[in-house]
């Protein structure tokens, strides 16, 4: 008999529980399909938890988590909390999660679906051989250094603190090596390293590692010649690593090459199997309840948990297939629709990606 897989869900805020929903009955399909079996159990996080419990990560969740093999999240956040303290804010919540469980890298794949390039804003021929992935470092950097505002004679000052430690550097630098040895064997590090000093212990610690790694090519690449790049030859990337705050702006100019954000899926790791699964997208307030949402990237967030934790390739590539399948035959939910008149919503095109999936 199969390991049970211990699963903690998520659904978070706005359009998460229904994504989430769709990606739980692909979990279902593939225990008919493979004979996997999982256990999932669901938790309070974001916003939600805000209104319920009083904080964005109630200590039950952490928990949870913690006991689980893997977390698979919706989305949170939205202008309801955004007036908030900051230790009411959804985002919060994020940032202590991320620390919590240990996860130091966000994986961020990018690629085109032919039959998606007339959604994209790109030319085809630009887009044409885009394959890439963002693995952006998640617990140092401007978003977790201190933070303070004091007066000055100009009137009132806010600082921003960025710290990284080598450590933090080395750790992100080794799985972005060993992921791009699985790959095209390129990695592109991006810094600022003309200007901040945080990106020259940066490029040096990622030169020292690089000594290991003598079959990837490294490419050292400033953050906004990156930003321009991506859009100019996208598909001279292989793999990309940088710092949080670069890498948080630069996964998601990724993602939009694809044509809708709706569609990416990602992954957040630390040590060892363990990894928080997400879509790239937000919470999309504006269309929850609505049942026109694309469950695609959450749906495609299971297939790299299948692949990253689990190691279940055969059902990754079952969930992949499907999904091409589908959106190869014309269906689409509004996001990515040309002809918006035709667009599916959320419940039939997860339905159409469980029946499509087989051995």
């Amino acid at each position: 008999m199969a390991d049970v897989k211990k699963i903690a869900v998520i659904a978070g805020d706005g359009i998460g529980p229904e994504v989430v929903a769709e990606a739980e009955k692909v979990l279902k399909r593939t225990e008919e399909l493979f004979g996997y079996q999982f256990e999932t159990e669901h938790a309070l996080f974001g916003g939600i938890a805000i209104d319920e419990k009083g904080t964005p990560l109630p200590e039950e969740t952490l928990k949870v988590c913690q006991s689980a093999d893997a977390v698979l999240l919706g989305a949170v956040g939205g202008p309801k909390w955004d007036n908030n303290s900051k230790e009411l804010r959804p985002e919060t919540g994020l940032l202590g999660i991320r620390k919590a469980l240990g996860l130091f890298s966000n994986i961020r794949p990018a690629f085109i679906f032919d039959c998606l390039k007339e959604a994209s804003t790109l030319k085809p021929e630009v887009l044409e051989g885009t394959d890439l992935i963002v693995v952006r470092e998640l617990t140092g950097g401007i978003y977790f250094g201190e933070k303070f505002r004091r007066e000055t004679a100009n009137g009132q000052e806010a600082v921003d603190t960025c710290a990284y430690n080598v450590t933090e550097i080395e750790r992100i630098a080794r799985q972005a090596f060993e992921i791009a040895q699985t790959r095209r064997k390129k990695l592109a590090s991006v810094d600022k390293a003309n200007v901040l000093e945080t990106s020259r212990l940066w490029r040096e610690t990622v030169n020292r590692i690089a000594a290991d790694y003598p079959d990837v090519e490294l490419e050292h690449v400033l953050v906004d010649n990156c930003a321009m790049q991506l859009l100019r030859r996208p598909s001279s990337f292989d793999v990309i690593v940088t710092e949080n705050m670069f890498g948080d702006i630069l996964s998601d100019e990724a993602a939009m090459l694809t044509g809708s954000i709706g569609m990416l899926a990602s992954a957040s790791l630390g040590e060892g199997a363990f990894g928080l699964y997400e879509p790239v997208h937000g919470s999309a307030p504006d269309i929850a309840g609505q049942g026109i949402s694309n469950p695609i990237a959450t749906i495609l967030s299971v297939a790299l948990m299948f692949r990253l934790t689990f190691g279940y390739h055969e059902a990754a590539d079952s969930i992949e297939r499907a999904v091409k399948e589908v959106l190869d035959a014309g269906h689409r939910t509004g996001d990515i629709a040309v002809d918006k008149s035709t667009a599916i919503g959320t419940l039939a095109m997860g339905q159409l990606i469980v029946d499509a999936m087989r051995k």
